[in-house]
């Protein structure tokens, strides 16, 4: 079992950062591939960006590559989200996931959700 709690969501100017983090409870963490989903307003949830339990490959939405960062420290079992260049089209609720593996976050499979926290990028 695995609880997650994320945090650092907050109200930006577009064009500004935001850094999420997501810890997760237990000593399980370094054995689940890491990840961040977001839902905007009238619209289905969808996939960020994916990290494997190693850290070191990585998966991004094309809407989001080269703008967002993931990266995790299993040592503090906390998973980050570095957004830089916010658009206002990134506005939603962002949730950290954990699942088996990089393939079953991206096609959504996941184990276990965050309970979300709220991005909002003004113009």
């Amino acid at each position: 079992q695995v609880q997650l709690v994320e945090s650092g969501g907050g109200l930006v100017q577009a064009g500004g950062s935001l850094r999420l983090s997501c810890a997760a409870s237990g000593r399980t963490f370094k054995t689940y591939a890491m990840g961040w989903f977001r839902q905007a307003p009238g619209k289905d949830r969808e996939f960020v960006a994916a990290i494997n339990r190693r850290g070191d490959s990585t998966y991004y939405a094309d809407s989001v590559k080269g703008r967002f960062t993931i990266s995790r420290d299993n040592a503090k079992n906390t998973e980050y989200l570095q957004m830089n260049s916010l658009k206002p089209e990134d506005t939603a609720v962002y949730y950290c996931a954990a699942s088996d593996t990089l393939k079953d976050l991206i096609t959504v499979v996941v184990d276990y959700w965050g309970q979300g926290t709220q991005v909002t990028v003004s113009s």
